[in-house]
């Protein structure tokens, strides 16, 4: 009886070898990935606290703006704590020039989002911004490439220029809610109504702490006639 010998295709081959000269690394400890396309090794998913999505219209994202922020539902990736892989993760994201990440965790995030029935769907998403300046010395906006990946996994049009940031405010480590509520005060203005009206906005940004941030950029949005808002953030910090 003859049996039957798999050889690999030329594809296999070029991406076997494109792997070893460009290998995919975790994007918290850079080791190399045993799945293609992932954004953690199996080392760090197991150290992660990956968020519940199993009820985003009443969990701790919605219950940290309630009163202050009128949303559909709320979600993150994961809650963030000290010393974490989503920790390391976030500090590349934002330092150490690697926008990748925010594009493969708001791929992964999108993905789940797509796939529960208890979103309900959005128009389109909105990425808190950062102010030129600073945009400008890092070299691109983390929550906008957060924002890329949930949009290329949701299919929803991006709007990176609905929201500006008028005023270069202080760094918001460290400092208690009231200091961070005066931080951010009447600094967004909202650019382009005619994209947001009567729409449901996804408002993204990198970690929910206080919620200050996203409350401000909320109320702004929700000046347009006919929108609803949801969120969606990289980690929430637990308090």
């Amino acid at each position: 009886m003859r049996t039957s010998s798999h050889f690999p295709s030329l594809g296999e081959l070029c991406g076997g070898f494109l792997h070893l000269l460009y290998p995919d690394l975790c994007v918290a400890c850079q080791q190399d990935l045993p799945v293609r396309h992932s954004c953690f090794c199996l080392r760090c998913q197991w150290k992660n606290i990956p968020f519940d999505l199993s009820n985003p219209s009443d969990n701790v994202c919605t219950a940290r703006l309630w009163g202050r922020l009128p949303v559909q539902w709320g979600s993150a990736a994961y809650h963030f704590t000290r010393k974490s892989p989503i920790q390391k993760a976030l500090h590349h994201l934002k330092y150490h020039n690697k926008p990748d990440i925010g594009v493969m965790i708001g791929r992964e995030l999108g993905k789940k989002l797509l796939a529960n029935p208890a979103c309900a769907p959005v128009d389109a998403i909105v990425p808190v911004p950062l102010h030129p300046k600073r945009e400008r010395l890092r070299g691109y906006n983390q929550s906008t490439v957060f924002a890329q990946g949930l949009s290329d996994a949701m299919n929803v049009p991006l709007l990176s220029q609905s929201l500006l940031r008028c005023t270069h405010t202080a760094t918001q480590t460290n400092k208690k809610r009231m200091e961070r509520f005066q931080n951010v005060g009447e600094v967004f203005t909202v650019q382009h109504e005619h994209l947001l009206k009567g729409k449901h906005l996804l408002l993204v940004d990198d970690v929910l702490t206080t919620g200050a941030t996203l409350e401000m950029c909320g109320l702004s949005l929700l000046q347009v006639p006919d929108t609803r808002l949801s969120i969606a953030t990289i980690a929430i910090a637990d308090r």
